[in-house]
């Protein structure tokens, strides 16, 4: 993947710019006083970090809509 780096006001002030590289699958590495503070990466970069960083956690066949609804539910039950 290619990266760039901007600063925080280059990129503030250039958004549209740094929009189509993420659009086109680049990373952008946005930093302030010299230090990086956050990346603006793809959409699907995104989801197979987050995947990846699953790996090996998950037991068995996980389907995650209904884990999230039990959650929920669990969440938002009223008590009688």
């Amino acid at each position: 993947m290619v990266t760039s780096t901007a600063t925080a006001t280059e990129f503030q002030n250039n958004f549209g710019k740094y929009l189509n590289l993420v659009m086109n699958g680049q990373e952008v590495v946005v930093t302030k006083n010299g230090r990086e503070v956050g990346r603006f990466i793809p959409r699907a970069a995104a989801v197979s970090y987050l995947t990846d960083s699953l790996t090996g956690i998950l037991k068995e066949d996980y389907d995650l809509d209904e884990a999230k609804s039990e959650r929920l539910k669990e969440k938002y039950e009223t008590i009688d």
